[in-house]
């Protein structure tokens, strides 16, 4: 909770930063708190207790603190890759103020106890990135962007809100905890307005992680999207939702599985499919990676599909969103360095591996890590996703995620190719910032280590 005040006040100090002077300090004060409340989250860690706060509408028990731990991790790293984003935008005030309240809101859901802090923590993160997402507002691509990104969000929202109204009208209550006691207690005589309540909920679940098949805006607002507004949005607020959709469907709707678990497994089958097909036919490669967003989104909703609600799922969705995060930052980071010229195409990373050699091997890294490969980090989070499910009824997934993994290779070799086989477009290096580079050289770094001994990341997890 300490580190969640800490970014809200870090939000709220931003604003003042243009009134007060002070804008070109920002970003070491914005690193600085974060590394504050990441070690304030470490020393609520050390508890082995729920702590409950505002009349129990949030408790951060070890399981929140976890994945705030990987969101806070990854926006240290995002704001470092950014240093050089808005230097010439009179409004990166705003912008530093946007995106640590999409953290706020990021935060708020992974330790939610009630239907209200959940809607809240969903707003806050989302409509700053509706107004991020356009907020290159001379390309018209970027305006589309934030257009469709809002207009889709409002109406997941109106999803959401209506779920939660038929789960309140039945229920009696907001608080996650006595609606799981009223699953127990009414198991034989629920109304069926609560079972479409539960299905609504899912549905604008699926929206935020961009699940086919809700994923028709995230293709178009990734490409038109500021690349590292894209890499936001593929990191923190995937790991945001994937800790709400844990705590509503492990937690809170477990006790009526039966009615979710045949929607969500047509859901992962369409996700898996259409995702890995449609990236293999992509050019541009923000469209790729955010195809490529959609199977992993899959991939994370198998550990909830499997139901076993016991520390094994946990360890599972955090380690795999601990790697894709980690990934896709450093995978996002070559791109927004190779692509400032405009060209977002696969082109553009022709003969890479001369331009900046560096840069290469570590977007090889980032895409070996992505489509699975020992001995990266992606490949053990796929096979922690393949322990949860080998138990369960739904093993005909596991044979499809391994068929489509096998296409998901085919579009991610295909950078390594252009980066290592093509000729090059134009002999002139690639110039990156140091700050750029330290920060794609480490996360490649963290993806080997953490594939190299993914026992001990999962023991560190374990509680």
């Amino acid at each position: 909770m300490k580190g969640l005040l800490i970014i809200s006040g870090l939000g709220v100090l931003a604003m003042l930063a243009e009134i007060f002077k002070f804008k070109k300090l920002l970003l070491p004060i914005v690193l600085l708190g974060i590394v504050v409340a990441y070690a304030l989250n470490f020393m609520e860690w050390t508890h082995d207790y729920s702590i409950s706060y505002f009349t129990n509408m949030i408790a951060f028990d070890r399981m929140g603190i976890a994945f705030s731990g990987i969101i806070l991790a990854t926006a240290f790293f995002w704001f470092i890759l950014a240093n050089d984003y808005f230097e010439e935008d009179s409004n990166v005030v705003d912008h530093f103020a946007l995106v640590l309240f999409a953290l706020v809101g990021a935060l708020m859901l992974t330790a939610f106890t009630n239907m209200t802090t959940l809607f809240l923590g969903i707003e806050i993160m989302s409509i700053p990135l509706y107004v991020l997402a356009a907020s290159q507002k001379k390309d018209i691509r970027s305006n589309e962007a934030g257009f469709k990104y809002l207009i889709m969000g409002s109406f997941a929202s109106g999803f959401l809100l209506f779920g939660i109204a038929l789960i309140y009208g039945a229920s009696g209550s907001f608080d996650l905890a006595q609606i799981t006691s009223y699953i127990t207690t009414h198991a034989s005589g629920m109304p069926m307005f609560f079972y479409v309540g539960v299905i609504m909920i899912l549905v604008a679940m699926c929206f935020k992680v961009s699940a086919a098949p809700f994923h028709f805006w995230a293709p178009d607002v990734y490409e038109g999207s500021p690349t590292l507004i894209t890499a936001l949005m593929s990191t923190v607020v995937k790991t945001a939702a994937f800790a709400a959709i844990m705590r509503l469907f492990l937690v809170g709707f477990s006790g009526v599985s039966e009615v979710w678990t045949g929607v969500l497994a047509g859901i992962i089958a369409l996700s898996l499919i259409i995702a890995n097909f449609s990236a293999a036919m992509q050019t541009n490669v923000k469209r790729m990676l955010a195809y490529s967003s959609i199977s992993h989104a899959a991939f994370m909703l198998m550990v909830v599909l499997a139901n076993i609600r016991n520390n094994i799922s946990v360890d599972a969705i955090l380690y795999y969103s601990l790697a894709y995060s980690i990934g896709s930052i450093a995978a996002f980071g070559v791109v927004y360095n190779v692509t400032k010229n405009g060209n977002e195409n696969l082109n553009a990373f022709n003969g890479l591996a001369k331009r900046n050699p560096g840069m290469a091997l570590c977007m090889t890294i980032a895409m070996l890590s992505l489509a699975g490969i020992p001995v990266t980090s992606g490949f053990f989070a796929k096979y922690f996703v393949f322990t949860t499910m080998i138990g369960t009824s739904h093993k005909w997934l596991l044979i499809l995620a391994v068929i489509t993994s096998a296409v998901g290779a085919y579009y991610y070799l295909k950078v390594i190719i252009a980066m290592y086989f093509k000729k090059l477009d134009t002999p002139e290096p690639v110039q990156i910032e140091r700050s750029n580079m330290m920060v794609i050289t480490l996360t490649s770094v963290i993806v080997i280590a953490i594939g190299i001994v993914p026992g001990i990341i999962a023991e560190i997890f374990r509680f």
